[in-house]
């Protein structure tokens, strides 16, 4: 006896493969819009951050008001509340933009860990020392 093979598995439609990328800019877009209307720069209206009762401050402190004064226009204050999540938003948005036109057209990128490895751990490290900085009066004016 022998065994029949699956029947091949029909191509993806365009509409599921771009499920992924839509609902990801779609939360974004809401969470986006919902701070634009209700401001993080009012004290505890987002709840309170626990590492910054704490007295410390995370590299994403700052970050909601951050997005805050950029839905109101105001690039300077954004860079004052945290700089590095206001210049890693235009990065993480051609990033999304990308995987939402590679999924349109049908199309998979797969980086290799050792293409990648030098980004990520360029990105942790800074990450790191930038946390590091506004946690030091060194870098005072770093911190939110």
């Amino acid at each position: 006896m022998t065994a029949l093979a699956a029947p091949p598995e029909p191509p993806e439609t365009r509409g599921r493969r771009i499920l992924a990328p839509g609902l990801t800019i779609g939360a974004l877009a809401l969470a986006t819009v919902a701070l634009h209307f209700r401001d993080p720069h009012q004290h505890g209206s987002w709840g309170l951050c626990p590492s910054a009762a704490m007295g410390v401050y995370c590299p994403g402190c700052g970050g909601l008001r951050a997005v805050n004064d950029l839905t109101n226009g105001d690039v300077g204050a954004a860079l004052s509340s945290n700089i590095l999540v206001t210049l890693m938003i235009p990065v993480a948005t051609v990033l999304i933009a990308i995987w939402a036109l590679d999924r349109w057209q049908g199309r998979s990128r797969h980086l290799s860990w050792h293409r990648l490895r030098p980004a990520v751990i360029g990105f942790v490290v800074v990450a790191v020392v930038f946390t590091v900085l506004r946690n030091t009066g060194t870098g005072a004016w770093l911190a939110p």
